[in-house]
């Protein structure tokens, strides 16, 4: 998170609470993955948690990189594609499946060229004005490309889908990054992810909905019928 180690590891416990909830709430397989991503979320607030702590001490470099990398193989590799997947799954409409299916596809690229990056590129982590900032030397031609491919990978799913709810997270979510590309543009990729991460409990509205939307007792009547129709 971007204030402080102790609201980083609050924040991550307060969004863990939702991301169990939000899979207790799941009742058909395809929400797990869509229902899970608070606890993505929480993990990452807990790395960057561990980021602040030792950036203040000054000690335990070794630590201090290999939660800053957790943070950002988190930030900028896991969520270009697990995004678009979870909406995918849960999506029944075939034309809007395919759309999805085309953020996933641009999603995964992305995820490979941060990957690649992480790898070969230094990146170092500094508190500066009370906020984390992860310096790099990422090819800067190409970063606001990448910035479109992931803002397309990261929301565009959500307003393609045709569940109820999922366009105002969508919304929701592009305002947040709005607001934090205008007032704290340095510091882009961790102020953005604490704020989708508290947006992530607009997930457990979403699933709670779809759970009353899904009813598992008439599915197991039809079943039982079939059966014993082909019987």
């Amino acid at each position: 998170m971007c204030f402080s180690a102790g609201a980083s590891f609050a924040g991550g416990a307060v969004i863990s609470a939702i991301g169990v909830a939000s899979l207790k709430s799941a009742v058909n397989p395809s929400q797990k993955l869509f229902a899970g991503i608070p606890l993505l979320f929480a993990f990452q607030q807990f790395s960057e948690g561990v980021v602040w702590l030792t950036l203040r001490s000054g000690d335990n470099y070794q630590l201090q990189m290999t939660a800053a990398y957790l943070f950002l193989v988190m930030a900028l590799v896991v969520w270009p594609f697990i995004m678009p997947l979870a909406v995918l799954r849960l999506e029944e409409v075939k034309k809007r499946k395919e759309i999805i299916t085309g953020m996933l596809v641009a999603g995964v690229i992305l995820s490979g060229y941060y990957a690649f990056c992480l790898v070969s590129y230094s990146v170092r982590p500094v508190i500066n004005e009370f906020h984390i900032q992860y310096l790099n030397d990422f090819p800067k031609s190409l970063s606001n490309a990448a910035f479109g491919v992931y803002v397309i990978a990261t929301m565009g799913p959500l307003f393609a889908s045709s569940i109820k709810r999922m366009s105002l997270f969508g919304i929701i979510v592009l305002m947040s990054c709005i607001v934090t590309g205008v007032f704290y543009k340095e510091y882009l990729t961790s102020i953005w992810c604490f704020f989708a991460a508290l947006i992530s409990a607009v997930i457990y509205w979403i699933v709670k909905e779809s759970q009353e939307d899904f009813n598992p007792q008439g599915f197991k009547l039809l079943k039982n019928f079939i059966h014993r129709y082909k019987n």
